[in-house]
């Protein structure tokens, strides 16, 4: 009996330590009580869970990565940044002019600057984006950079790796990342391969059994190609054949990527080379050929474009900022694609705030979804905003997986980042902002084509769904930050 009351009175302070790392290392307050509750109500599992799950690596730094001395290289562009993007800003059009505050906190919270003299091409779906992506490669001259969460071992996969491998025998440098969860297929075949020829490959944050709980949690969600340090491609579009709707797919996937030519590519370049150094343990620095001047960039179409990117790496959620100060500029129309939508309190508030101000907000979330309490999660805002006259539309035709934000005619966002805790806080995403009428039309238009193919929520049939439905919402919703 002894031994017992040892064990419970070790086990209680082991459980108030753990209780107090918690609330410590967790700035998040929905977030630390969901992990405290867990460490409570589930005895040992709960902390199990917390040291699996719930690290605060943004507050720990263990993700810090390196472009040689990136401190002094920050330090010594910084005012030579600053001053490039007010230039952009004090030429560009309305559509930027009227934004310069997300332009001002993009550039201070990334120190990504405002690019102009930008091509920027939109791709709906893999069946339009691998042609323009095999072109690009099929032309690289100096070096080719690719980031890939998703990237498998089937038609299309093996397509690029042939490529790449072709490439790299004409004397191109070719450098991989490839995230060890994500990509797990090409580990055994398509990696040794790349080796073999050449191709220099490395998995981000190799995955280990004694830690493979945790490095699941933080992954590298970004999809990057740098082609010569000019063209660029970045969004929602993985390497894989359900991307490319033909009829050997059964599911339809609606997506949204974006093909950059000019100087936004420079941050994008530089946010491939932070994460190759840091995962293959390299010291590339900042050469003329990675970052081509401004000079050589031919361009037709002058978009203004800035990156925005982070992760547990940032010292803050630079996209979640980005997203809600793009929302609070909103001044008639807000469209939002997302395939998990668990947008926590900021951003809910923002939105319920803009709707009930008189503005369109409209939400597209996927009615065929491929995580069932995810979309209970989500399923869980949706009556705080039908309240305040969103319209929120379910997608019928297949799964949507694009994650785009259109605000007025005058911002357009493509990227990786979901609206969800996971990519504000848990992963590494990168998000492209185009202030340009034209682009935001087209991703406009993009929209209102997917809600031909949805089914918009009848407010008072969603109110009247059974009560069992509303509590398995309001249960997932308790778990939103852990999902």
């Amino acid at each position: 009996m002894n031994w017992i009351l040892i064990a419970q009175v070790v086990y209680v302070i082991i459980l108030i330590f753990v209780c107090f790392r918690i609330i410590f290392d967790t700035d998040n307050n929905t977030k630390a009580i969901a992990y405290v509750l867990l460490a409570i109500f589930l005895p040992i599992v709960g902390m199990i869970i917390y040291f699996s799950f719930g690290i605060n690596y943004r507050k720990r730094k263990m993700y810090d990565k390196k472009l040689g001395d990136k401190e002094r290289f920050q330090g010594d562009l910084e005012k030579e940044l600053i001053r490039y993007s007010k230039d952009i800003l004090q030429e560009g059009d309305a559509a930027v002019k009227s934004n310069k505050k997300l332009v001002n906190l993009v550039l201070k919270e990334n120190l990504s600057p405002l690019t102009n003299n930008n091509d920027v091409k939109l791709l709906l779906n893999g069946e339009n984006k691998f042609p323009e992506v095999f072109k690009a490669i099929e032309n690289a001259k100096h070096h080719i950079h690719i980031e890939y969460y998703i990237f498998n071992d089937d038609k299309i996969g093996n397509q690029l790796v042939d490529l790449l491998i072709k490439k790299a025998k004409e004397g191109i440098k070719v450098r991989f990342i490839y995230d060890d969860f994500g990509s797990r297929s090409i580990r055994e075949k398509c990696i040794p391969k790349l080796k073999e020829a050449g191709v220099q490959t490395s998995p981000f944050y190799e995955i280990k059994f004694y830690a493979f709980a945790s490095r699941i949690n933080y992954r590298n969600h970004r999809k990057i190609i740098v082609i010569d340090g000019k063209t660029s491609f970045v969004g929602g579009i993985n390497v894989s054949d359900k991307y490319i709707n033909n009829q050997k797919n059964q599911l339809f996937w609606r997506d949204t990527h974006l093909m950059i030519h000019g100087p936004a590519t420079w941050y994008l370049q530089f946010l491939f080379l932070c994460d190759w150094n840091f995962c293959a343990n390299d010291t590339i620095t900042i050469k003329d050929v990675l970052f081509p001047q401004k000079e050589t960039f031919i361009s037709t179409q002058d978009k203004l474009v800035q990156i925005t990117a982070s992760g547990p790496d940032s010292d803050t959620p630079t996209i979640l900022f980005s997203m809600f100060q793009a929302i609070c500029l909103a001044k008639k129309e807000i469209l939002i694609t997302t395939p998990y939508f668990i947008p926590g309190d900021s951003l809910l508030d923002a939105l319920i705030i803009a709707g009930n101000s008189g503005l369109a907000v409209k939400l597209l979330v996927p009615g065929i979804s491929d995580s069932k309490l995810a979309n209970f999660a989500s399923s869980s805002y949706y009556n705080a905003l039908l309240k305040a006259g969103v319209e929120i539309y379910k997608y019928q035709k297949g799964f949507v997986h694009a994650k785009t934000l259109v605000i007025d005619d005058e911002i357009a966002i493509v990227g990786t980042a979901n609206m969800d805790i996971r990519s504000f806080d848990l992963n590494f995403e990168v998000n492209a902002i185009v202030y340009d009428e034209e682009i935001t039309i087209q991703l406009k238009n993009a929209f209102y084509q997917d809600i031909e193919n949805a089914d918009k929520i009848n407010m008072q049939a969603w109110q009247n769904r059974p009560k069992y439905i509303k509590f398995f919402e309001k249960i997932a919703r308790l778990f939103s930050p852990l999902l």
